[in-house]
């Protein structure tokens, strides 16, 4: 797969990964407690299953943070500290995505 060809679908990725989260995240502002962190926290541990899914996410998190902190830095990536509030306060649908689509024009001017 050519390097074009993956950055359009990083980006493609990036974009829906921000339409999927945000979409729900708009209709929770509008609940009566609003975007309010606790909230939201208890919200993600009303259920076993849903409790799973948000430990995994967690998990995943941590390790594309760090994972993506060394891969920066080899490849002398600049402002690799955006990706944290970019992946706590849009989503990591849509950090994870948008690093490798940086990383792949990295990569890129490389050759």
């Amino acid at each position: 797969m050519s390097s074009n060809t993956k950055q359009v679908i990083y980006a493609l990725f990036a974009i829906i990964g921000v339409c999927v989260t945000w979409y729900f995240n708009l209709q929770l502002m509008r609940t009566p407690a609003g975007l309010s962190l606790p909230s939201f926290i208890a919200d993600n541990y009303v259920n076993a299953a849903s409790a799973s899914i948000t430990n995994d996410l967690l998990a995943v998190t941590a390790v594309f943070l760090f994972w993506s902190f060394g891969e920066a830095r080899k490849l002398g990536m600049k402002h690799w500290w955006l990706y944290v509030p970019l992946t706590f306060g849009v989503a990591i649908a849509f950090s994870y995505p948008l690093f490798l689509l940086m990383r792949e024009r990295k990569l890129a001017q490389r050759l």
